[in-house]
């Protein structure tokens, strides 16, 4: 599959933008530009009835729409500690502060108009909000203790310094514990949203809105499952057997 990127026409309808890539509607939203299933008008003249610049807004677009995709050969197994972290820091977790607000409003708006005709939709929304709630305050964990902890150990360990030894044991973070209890609870969490959603694939035939909330959810999902398999499968594997052997020194 090529790359290739959305073309955005500044005559098309909104709700047509957005059926082509629902990326397009965290501009609107930005912008406070209606795009579900009533915002039947050209973009330009929206623009022009708000007040708005179009071409900024089209830029915007183009922006949001950009196509993406890292290369297969990447070997994150063999990134520089250091470097992981800050990859880790500032494309996920940059991720989850900036997507998360919207991702949490367009739920909100979605359930309230179709829980009480969707009763999975309830279950659904409990389940997110329950996740939403719990993602930033680990963030922040991560962010002020883990990760400073596993940069010392990593350095500690690659300068073979005398003292480092007693550094794990002053130091030491119940790194285990938190990939047990907090990531278990996002993977049990994705595991059942996507049972309730059938893997994000809204039925034929639904309004914007629908569709929107399942490709947001989808987006998501995709990011918190490759930002876990780099901290459970790379990172605190490789800083919990650095503790072990500078333990044993």
């Amino acid at each position: 599959m090529f790359l290739s990127s959305v073309r955005i026409d500044r005559d098309a309808f909104v709700t047509d933008l957005v059926k082509q890539d629902y990326r397009t509607a965290v501009v609107f939203r930005k912008y406070g530009i209606e795009f579900c299933c009533s915002a039947k008008f050209p973009l330009s003249d929206v623009c022009a009835n708000m007040g708005i610049s179009v071409d900024e807004v089209v830029q915007d677009l183009n922006k949001a729409t950009r196509p993406f995709q890292l290369p297969p050969a990447i070997n994150f197994e063999e990134w520089d500690m250091d470097f992981l972290i800050d990859y880790i820091l500032n494309v996920h977790h940059r991720y989850l502060r900036d997507r998360l607000p919207f991702i949490n409003e367009q739920v909100k708006r979605f359930a309230a108009e179709f829980a009480a005709k969707l009763p999975e939709i309830k279950e659904l929304k409990e389940r997110y909000d329950n996740l939403s709630e719990h993602l930033i305050p680990h963030l922040k964990e991560e962010e002020e203790v883990l990760f400073p902890y596993v940069r010392q150990i990593v350095h500690a360990y690659a300068d073979s310094e005398p003292y480092a030894g007693l550094l794990v044991r002053t130091l030491r973070k119940p790194m285990e514990t938190t990939m047990k209890k907090e990531h278990e609870m996002v993977k049990d969490t994705l595991f059942r949203m996507r049972h309730l959603t059938c893997n994000y694939t809204p039925p034929e035939n639904v309004c914007i809105g629908h569709r929107i909330t399942f490709s947001l959810l989808r987006e998501l999902d995709n990011d918190l499952t490759q930002h876990l398999y780099l901290e459970n499968g790379i990172l605190f594997p490789r800083a919990l057997a650095m503790e072990k052997d500078l333990l044993n020194r």
